[in-house]
């Protein structure tokens, strides 16, 4: 099970995390503020998976970008490293190619992204063209829900 995702540049600073366990606030930075500083001091050259407490913690850089995935123990690890990969793939497939910016400005669907790859800390699916529809119809939504409200506003509707 996945315990927790944070998503953090090269400078450090975080972008996205993702709590699938209750912890308190101030836990929460310190476990950050830990691993980020542990992956920002290690060589490229060396292996993605570190022990952190009785966690295992699986992180890939993809440009500036770090993804960060907490598992248990006894998780496969390159299957976090695959589940790492399927989402930087479809953030490059919704995004066309994805940088630090358009997960800065464009965070809430960064985390629906995340929230239709992953449920609870499982992953809930695969394909990313099953992702990729979620998201454009609820890209759909938004923008006649935009419009409606636009409408009523000048007291068309």
């Amino acid at each position: 099970m996945i315990n927790f995702i944070f998503m953090f540049s090269r400078q450090g600073k975080l972008r996205l995390q993702k709590w699938y366990e209750a912890k308190e606030s101030k836990e929460k930075k310190k476990i950050v503020r830990e691993l980020t500083s542990t992956i920002l001091q290690r060589k490229p050259k060396m292996c993605n998976f570190i022990e952190y407490k009785d966690l295992c913690v699986v992180y890939k850089r993809y440009a500036s970008l770090f993804f960060c995935f907490a598992v248990d123990r006894g998780d496969n690890e390159l299957g976090v490293l695959e589940v790492i990969h399927r989402y930087v793939e479809v953030l490059d497939k919704y995004f066309g190619s994805v940088c630090e910016l358009d997960i800065i400005f464009n965070f809430e669907k960064a985390y629906y992204i995340l929230d239709e790859l992953i449920l609870g800390g499982e992953m809930q699916e695969t394909s990313k063209k099953v992702v990729l529809s979620q998201i454009e119809q609820e890209d759909k939504f938004q923008e006649e829900e935009i419009v409606e409200l636009a409408l009523k506003d000048i007291g068309l509707i």
